[in-house]
């Protein structure tokens, strides 16, 4: 007898949905029942049932999952309308709604209704950082004293930046750390722990844009460790495909380096070593981010399927949001912004 198939719906059928709905058609244990989007023809273009009114997919499909692929200010309705469907298991893209007190909101909402929301957080599940967190488990480099992440894109120069793929981020008022950043304090807390301080400079360097599109931001986490995310979206990296890691990685310890490099490589060199072994050969992986997008929702596919623990539910990921608030808060006060533990 053949197991029932995981019935997944999708709300969004932009740019980044694609990765999406490409990753879900691989997925033999799950059947994508609809695609909603307010362009009715993009939501056709996917292949799957087309749909305009969520509410009207929701009822007509009955779906265990519904997968929001919105930008924030889609999230809350989305996910209410799922909530009020009977739906059990939410999965929204990042950022995660509009604002820190929505967010509270939605989780309250959604933990009083037994549903769980997973926010699609996908970079802690590229392949580079699920083997250097091995690596640290092991104890490879010893005592982890150091990071650093220098986010290297190269797409935000002139006029007609991110026009091409994603026109809304000119607009947005908080840009390099509300959208790209958050990535990286997901994946740092996952790699280094909780977050204890955070101290930000950011800056606006294409007039084109809204938001700020540079900076850096010291992280103080538990047990001593430092971390810098050193972010410039005008500048590039060494890599054929600048969207694969995004910039390069470098974790230090007492007793190694692990280096990511744009080919999605991870490097390991001994303290007082001048050569460096392969931990992670190059990424051979053409889509987007090593398949991150598609380890994200295996792994939520999987833990309903045994019962195991969701990575990054939205009762957990709260403080995620709460970092992002205190980084603009450095920013904006020139101070180190101290947090609750998180």
């Amino acid at each position: 007898m053949t197991s029932p198939t995981l019935k997944v719906a999708a709300v969004g059928a932009g740019y980044f949905a694609g990765f999406h709905y490409d990753s879900w058609r691989r997925m033999r244990d799950v059947t994508l029942v609809g695609s909603c989007d307010l362009d009715l023809d993009k939501a056709r273009a996917t292949g799957f049932p087309a749909f305009d009114d969520v509410d009207q997919m929701l009822a007509q499909t009955s779906p265990d999952v519904l997968d929001v692929i919105l930008p924030s200010a889609g999230h809350a309705a989305a996910m209410r309308a799922a909530i009020s469907a009977g739906v059990k298991t939410i999965i929204c893209q990042k950022p995660f709604c509009t604002s820190l007190a929505e967010a509270r909101s939605l989780v309250t909402e959604a933990d009083a209704a037994g549903v769980t929301i997973v926010v699609h957080e996908n970079f802690r599940f590229q392949p580079w950082f699920r083997r250097i967190k091995q690596a640290l488990d092991a104890g490879a480099i010893g005592q982890v004293l150091q990071a650093t992440f220098r986010l290297r894109p190269g797409d935000g120069q002139g006029a007609e930046a991110y026009l091409e793929r994603q026109p809304y981020f000119q607009s947005m008022p908080r840009f390099l750390i509300h959208e790209t950043g958050v990535h990286y304090i997901d994946t740092f807390r996952y790699l280094m722990g909780p977050v204890r301080a955070v101290y930000a400079d950011l800056r606006r360097l294409n007039p084109a844009i809204a938001g700020e599109d540079a900076g850096h931001v010291i992280f103080d986490h538990s047990d001593g460790v430092r971390a810098v995310l050193d972010g410039n979206r005008h500048l590039d990296h060494a890599a054929d495909n600048l969207r694969r890691t995004m910039g390069e990685a470098l974790i230090e310890g007492t007793e190694g380096t692990l280096d990511v490099l744009g080919s999605g490589a991870v490097m390991l060199r001994a303290f007082g070593d001048t050569e460096a072994s392969t931990l992670l050969p190059e990424s051979t992986w053409d889509g987007f981010g090593g398949d991150c997008v598609h380890h994200l929702q295996r792994h939520v596919v999987d833990a309903i399927a045994t019962g195991a623990a969701f990575e990054n539910e939205a009762s957990d990921y709260l403080c995620v949001i709460e970092i992002v608030e205190a980084i603009y808060e450095s920013h904006e006060s020139g101070r180190r912004i101290t947090l609750v533990e998180n």
